[in-house]
Order: C-alpha cells, then sequence, then structure tokens
C-alpha cells in the first residue's frame, strides 16, 4: 500500500445467484430440482479507488447500484469473487441497526462484546466504557435488554462504541438516518473530529446534504461501476442532474395536468397514488390533492433546481362536496425536518371562490434562496380553519449549487472594503 492511503481497492468483482425457488430442505431439493433455476448477477464489475488517511469519503447511487455491497467487502463480511481490498489499521463499522447486539443482554454487556469485536482488551473496555455511555447519553438505561430499546436508542449506542475504539478506518451504512436532530448534529460534530485525527471515513447515504457535512470527496457507483469520483458537491450535482433526467424521461408524455382540459375529469392513474391512504395525511376529505407537479423556468417537470431558479407548482383536486370559505397552503421543510417557510392563501389575503368542481391551484416561487439540498413540501386544502386535505410530505425537491457558503438560504448581500482595496462588490 501506499504509505498515506489507508484504503486501496483494486478490480473489485461480485457476483450473487438470485434463485427462483431455492429450496431448504433435502426432500424439497430433490423433488422441486426443477425450481432451482437461478441468475447470476454481477453487483461489482471492477471497482478501484483509494481513501487516504484523514480522508472522508460518500458513496452514492440509485439502490442496487453496489454501496453496500462494497462496505460488506471492506469490512469483510463478503469476500470478492476477483479483485483485492487492503486497509491499514483498526477497522470499525456500523452496517446495521444492532448488529452485533444480544437483545437479552444489558447495554453495558454488549458495549464489552462490541468493543471486544473491534479488538479491545477488557482493560482499554473499561477506561472507555463511561465515555460511551455518556456519549450515548443512555446511562438511565444502560443495564436494561437493549430488546426494550428504540431504534434510536439502539443507534446511539452502536455509534457511541463504534467510534471509541481509535479507529484507523470507520465504515457506516445509513446508519446516521436514525436518531433524533441533536444526536445527529452531535454525531457529525464527532465524526469531523475523528476525521481530523487521521481516521479515514467511507460513508453511504442517499442523504447528500448530510454527506456533504462530513466528506470532502464522493464516488458515484452506478450499475456496479464508478461514474464518477471527485468534489462531493460536483459529483452530487451531477448525480442529481441525472436522476432527474431519468424522471422527467419516465413521466415525459404523461399528464401534466391532474385533469383534462376539456371536462376536468380526474386522471385514474394520479388519482390511484396521491389518494393512498397513509399517516402522512389527514382532512374531511370532502376535497382531495390529486397532482403535484413540479416544473422549472423552461416550463419543464423537474424535481432539481439551482439556487435563484424559478420553480412552478401545480396542484390538482378533486371536489366530492362544495368546500366553502375555501384556504389553499403549502410549507417547506428540510429533509432533517427544519421548517424553512410556509403560508397560505389567507394569510397573503387570497380569496378563493367556493369549491364546486375540480380544478387547479398554482403556485410560483420566484428566486428561490435555498440552500443545496434536500427539501419535502406540505400541501392543504382548508374550510376556513378546518382541514379538508392536508397532505404531509406530499412532494420533494433538490437544490444544487457549486458554490461553498453555508446555512438555510443564499443572502443577497454586497461587501464595502477598506480603501485600497477591491472596492465594492455585491453578491446573489
Amino acid at each position: 500500500m501506499k504509505p498515506e492511503n489507508a484504503i486501496e481497492v483494486t478490480n473489485l468483482h461480485k457476483s450473487f445467484r438470485i434463485y427462483v425457488d431455492r429450496g431448504g430442505t433435502l426432500k424439497e431439493m430433490a423433488i422441486f430440482s426443477k425450481r432451482r433455476r437461478y441468475e447470476n448477477r454481477e453487483v461489482l464489475k471492477g471497482v478501484s479507488f483509494e481513501v487516504k488517511r484523514g480522508e472522508a469519503v460518500g458513496l452514492i447511487g440509485h439502490n442496487g447500484c453496489g454501496k453496500s455491497t462494497t462496505l460488506k467487502c471492506l469490512s469483510k463480511i463478503l469476500y470478492p469473487d476477483a479483485g483485492t481490498v487492503e486497509m491499514r489499521g483498526r477497522v470499525s463499522s456500523l452496517l446495521e441497526l444492532g448488529a452485533g447486539f444480544h437483545p437479552d443482554l444489558s447495554g453495558r454487556e454488549n458495549i464489552y462484546i462490541n468493543a471486544a469485536i473491534f479488538g479491545l482488551g477488557r482493560k482499554e473496555i473499561d477506561r472507555r466504557l463511561q465515555e460511551i455511555i455518556d456519549f450515548s447519553e443512555l446511562e438511565p438505561f444502560i443495564d436494561n435488554p437493549v430488546r426494550t430499546y428504540s431504534s434510536g436508542m439502539y443507534m446511539r449506542l452502536a455509534f457511541s462504541v463504534a467510534i471509541n475504539v481509535d479507529a484507523d478506518v470507520l465504515l457506516i451504512d445509513e446508519i446516521l438516518a436514525v436518531g433524533d436532530a441533536n444526536f445527529q448534529a452531535k454525531c457529525f460534530a464527532k465524526l469531523k473530529e475523528i476525521k481530523e485525527g487521521g481516521c479515514a471515513i467511507i460513508i453511504v447515504s442517499h442523504s447528500l446534504g448530510q454527506m456533504e457535512a462530513i466528506c470532502n470527496r464522493s464516488i458515484w457507483l452506478h450499475d456496479g461501476v464508478i461514474r464518477e469520483d471527485g468534489p462531493a458537491k460536483n459529483v452530487h450535482m451531477k448525480y442529481l442532474e441525472y436522476m432527474d433526467a431519468q424522471l422527467a424521461a419516465k413521466t415525459e408524455g404523461k399528464v401534466r395536468s391532474a385533469f383534462t382540459a376539456k371536462d376536468h375529469r380526474p386522471n385514474e392513474d394520479l388519482l390511484k397514488d396521491a389518494t393512498r391512504e397513509n399517516s402522512m395525511r389527514w382532512g374531511n376529505g370532502d376535497a382531495r390533492i390529486v397532482s403535484i407537479v413540479l416544473y422549472d423556468q423552461e416550463g419543464r417537470p423537474a424535481h432539481l433546481f439551482h439556487i435563484g431558479e424559478q420553480i412552478r407548482v401545480r396542484v390538482g383536486y378533486e371536489v366530492r362536496r362544495p368546500v366553502t370559505d375555501a384556504v389553499f397552503g403549502f410549507a417547506i421543510y428540510r429533509e432533517d425536518g427544519t421548517h424553512i417557510y410556509g403560508t397560505n392563501t389567507k394569510i397573503d389575503g387570497e380569496t378563493v371562490p367556493d369549491l364546486t368542481e375540480n380544478g387547479e391551484v398554482e403556485y410560483l416561487w420566484e428566486d428561490i434562496p435555498l440552500m443545496p439540498g434536500k427539501y419535502l413540501l406540505d400541501f392543504t386544502i382548508e374550510s376556513g380553519e378546518k382541514p379538508v386535505d392536508y397532505y404531509r410530505e406530499a412532494e420533494y425537491f433538490d437544490i444544487v449549487d457549486a458554490g461553498n457558503d453555508v446555512g438555510l438560504v443564499r443572502i443577497r448581500h454586497g461587501w464595502k472594503l477598506p480603501e485600497g482595496k477591491s472596492g465594492e462588490s455585491a453578491h446573489e
């Protein structure tokens, strides 16, 4: 290995047999031998990359592209069919929630078991025990069986052990999606700390915003090969543009409106998808939202936008019973649940006629100033103060940009520098 590297992966290949119907007993295998047909599916097709000490790298890509398989090969849960994996130093991994925990043992006992798996001796664990418990914030429950823990408590305990074993390589697979916002922020701060201490980190996640907070580099896996490898923001932008293009191709030629222009009849396909019952939707049902389409400033359906771009949203609704004193509203949330903005026609002083037939409402957001990330949209129809159809997390969109400023929104600003310097300038 090169002296500056913590991980070297060379020409990694991995395939799996996918059986049509594989018998579980000798009798089944003998009687139903013809059912033992299988497909040989190649998941990794010659993947090669290096990770330096103190470098944090994100693995991104659509489901099934080989991200988790790569991590499992690195952690030696799986072994490649061809190629090599070399790593220097102690390896710590968080691949599945609660993996390695015994449900009937206490949190304290599971700390000893997990830390021992990572290579720590009894005396070393004794020295770190209180630090692990303090980080997890689980001291009141540490002597309870872990089967009584919530998923968030599982995550706290597993993460606390993994980051306190002085690992040289840390592998994380989607585990940061679990836990409350405060603990996630604490985890990110700790990850940055151990990264600065020389630990190499590889993270698999679909939350690109979270990855950008830690990773300075990302690798985009596509159908088992590396499609892009470079600065995280640049790779993420290309990935999101590709995914948005794929979505646009799928929806091309489909209904751009909830109803036909001729007679305002509901589109049955959209109605079937949009009216599915779930815990994120409530109201008296007098009217129902049946379609939501986002358009870019060129008038094309899209989910990917740039900072400062115009977004037009068209929401179709079906009226089942007349709605008086009607109000339309929307809210924007960041992926981590932060409430960004919300308003409705009543707040804005707009008068909505009584809803007696199917129709559409359109929202126009000019020069949207949101910083890069994924955002979720709530839409609502109300009758006065009563919810008719509140549709939570009904749609989403991604904001991308190659800039390096940080925060929730980009504020237009200017600089007036001391005389003799560059002078005044404005930034939007």
